[in-house]
């Protein structure tokens, strides 16, 4: 199956004060083993036997265009000002290839092999998330600091892989956008997830699955977990610490 490779390239509104700290306003632009940060992941994605096409997401494209790899199969578009509302207008475009991939420039370490072992696992689900678990990140990474959600069987940080299978996805991102702009009313998490689902996943009775199924059912969609096995497909560079990490693992010193 060939996916089209979606690139989040985008930053927030105003200042950012981590890309600041490395000499650029925006955040794809720092600089990651001597190159710009969006580089490296758009080249991996051009490596991977899965990927057909890749498309760049940003409010900057004449900047990131100048950067990333020069290839026909990579197009540059200008993203609207939230993920969910990019991901919609996506949904809705005729010419849109699906099944989508989705990734972000921040995710500096990711390579060919683990798209495509992404790829093989999402291949079957309408929705499919990318995750690590924390016994095989923390094996390779003692010390790294990660965001873990814990089920029954373990616990899980995110890969920053997405998959969508088909125009059906749309339903889900008009939920997710509802809790992007209403992030500080629980009951629109509620909404999508369910109690169950929740207090199941909080008392450690549910594993991972089990919830993603319950997600599923309720949007009618397949949505599976992808379970990674290379650890650095859980690192992405978010903040000084993890830019430190990157460097080190590229540098061999990690």
């Amino acid at each position: 199956m060939s996916f089209t490779a979606i690139v989040l390239a985008g930053s927030r509104p105003g200042r950012d004060p981590f890309a600041e700290q490395f000499g650029t306003d925006l955040k794809p632009l720092i600089s990651i083993g001597g190159e710009p940060m969006v580089r490296r992941p758009v080249r991996a994605l051009l490596e991977s036997r899965n990927i057909a096409k890749v498309v760049v997401l940003t409010q900057a494209p004449e900047r990131i265009a100048d950067v990333i790899p020069s290839d026909p199969r990579v197009a540059i578009r200008r993203s609207a000002g939230t993920i969910a509302q990019t991901m919609i207008e996506l949904c809705s475009d005729p010419e849109t290839r699906w099944p989508l991939l989705v990734t972000t420039a921040d995710h500096a370490l990711l390579n060919s092999a683990t798209i495509d072992q992404f790829c093989l696992g999402a291949a079957k689900s309408d929705v499919a998330i990318g995750v690590i678990d924390r016994g095989v990140l923390m094996a390779r990474f003692p010390k790294s600091q990660r965001t873990w959600i814990k089920f029954r069987g373990g616990a899980y940080t995110g890969a920053n892989l997405f998959s969508l299978r088909s125009p059906r996805v749309a339903p889900a991102i008009e939920l997710w956008r509802s809790v992007e702009q209403d992030r500080k009313k629980g009951w629109r998490l509620v909404s999508i997830v369910g109690v169950g689902s929740l207090v199941g996943a909080a008392l450690r009775l549910l594993s991972i699955d089990d919830v993603l199924r319950n997600v599923g059912r309720r949007l009618g969609l397949t949505v599976k977990a992808v379970r990674l096995s290379d650890p650095v497909a859980g690192v992405d560079v978010d903040k000084p610490s993890d830019h430190t990490l990157v460097e080190a693992i590229l540098a061999g010193r990690a």
